[in-house]
């Protein structure tokens, strides 16, 4: 009888061969294939972490990654780690040492691009902070924004100095705006969630999730301080954030949770709009926040913090109202983002329960990941992501490549 880590085994073959061959860049958006969101340039990781454990062929690697570098590589200042010259670096990170030959003078022309990018983008985003402005997702956030663009230089030149200067972006980002602000929290999106403009949102919001939030921040501060990068300022910044969660913690009988954001009217009343937690995702949900809580912990070494989101992590990974919201097997928010931050978030804890999650998750993901093409093949919400976090589940072991990165939770 097979094993659930056969059986995924199993199912990542099919999703590799499924996804052997990259198809041409749509003439109209020839720019998607450097997405890492949705294409050429997330696949390619999926491709990446199967030849570098497994030992196979290395050509539909390269295949997707040359399709993602097959048209100019734009290092505009919208670009960020999830698109253009920021996305086909990270994948170029994750090429093993055998093969990081092929693409060596690629990587060091796009690092330039990059640092040169952070640097404008710090200086753009430090002149609104004087204005006195509130920010958009766009200068932030772990997709498109500095956090994202400060994951990529954690991990390709943690010493260097575009990260000092994103980092030290992140600590005056904690500071409460004055002026226009009124007093807001430094984060506080000045657009409702959608990005848009709506009347339930006047005033912005403030949003709390990994993806688009203050938890991205949180996560990218406690990953360099973890490594022991730090700047003036970066402990207490923690803290403000820590305590900002802190404030906004409810605590159900299935444990704490987060709202997935908050308006303008929540702030001043000091109480939610909804009383019920949403789906667990990585995204949005506690386990994304419950990861950057931890790891928290442990950069600050404080034992208190770190077992308060372990225990947090494991009662929303172990409650059948907050599972049964899980509709789907991706990484943003559905199972595979669950199942990966888990496998991570488990191999730190001093709590042993986290332990046993790995097994039970990787199982639902297993049983929900099953192939049905045709299927959206990207990485976030895709095939390429769903058979990465079953990479990890079949084989037991950490990504050799470190893919997960790009989600802040390694």
């Amino acid at each position: 009888m097979s094993t659930p880590a056969a059986t995924a085994a199993a199912i990542v073959e099919q999703y590799t061969a499924y996804l052997t061959e990259p198809p041409p860049p749509p003439p109209e958006e020839p720019w998607t294939v450097q997405s890492l969101a949705d294409g050429a340039a997330g696949i390619s990781l999926l491709h990446i972490e199967t030849a570098s454990r497994y030992g196979g062929s290395w050509r539909s690697a390269h295949r997707w990654i040359t399709s993602a570098a097959s048209g100019p590589i734009s290092a505009a200042d919208q670009t960020g780690l999830f698109l253009g010259a920021p996305a086909v670096g990270f994948l170029l990170s994750t090429v093993p040492p055998a093969c990081r030959h092929l693409y060596a003078s690629a990587r060091t022309t796009l690092h330039q691009h990059i640092t040169d990018l952070a640097h404008r983008r710090v200086d753009a985003a430090l002149a609104r902070i004087d204005r006195g402005d509130l920010p958009t997702f766009a200068e932030y956030d772990l997709f498109y924004g500095l956090t994202g663009i400060g994951a990529y230089l954690l991990r390709t030149e943690p010493k260097g100095p575009a990260l000092e200067r994103v980092l030290r972006y992140v600590v005056a980002l904690t500071q409460p705006l004055t002026a226009d602000g009124r007093g807001l929290p430094g984060w506080w999106a000045r657009h409702d969630p959608a990005r848009g403009e709506s009347p339930d949102f006047p005033g912005g919001h403030g949003n709390f999730g990994a993806a688009h939030g203050i938890t991205g921040p949180l996560l990218l501060l406690a990953q360099a301080l973890r490594r022991g990068i730090a700047v003036n300022g970066h402990q207490d910044a923690m803290i403000t954030i820590c305590a900002h969660l802190d404030a906004w913690c409810q605590h159900g009988d299935s444990g704490p949770w987060w709202p997935e954001h908050i308006s303008r009217r929540d702030l001043d009343h000091g109480h939610l709009h909804h009383d019920a937690p949403a789906r667990p995702s990585w995204c949005y949900g506690t386990t994304g926040i419950a990861r950057a809580g931890q790891l928290a912990g442990i950069a600050l070494r404080s034992s208190t913090l770190q077992r308060f989101y372990e225990d947090a992590l494991y009662r929303a990974l172990t409650d059948p109202a907050q599972l049964a919201q899980v509709t789907d097997n991706g990484l943003c928010h559905g199972w595979a983002g669950i199942y990966q931050t888990a496998y991570r978030a488990a191999a730190d804890a001093l709590d042993p329960r986290l332990h046993t999650l790995p097994e039970r998750l990787g199982n639902a993901l297993t049983a929900v990941g099953k192939p049905s093409f045709p299927s959206a093949p990207g990485l976030i919400n895709g095939v390429a992501g769903t058979g990465l976090a079953l990479t990890t589940f079949a084989s037991q072991q950490a990504p050799s490549t470190g893919w997960d990165a790009c989600l802040l939770i390694d």
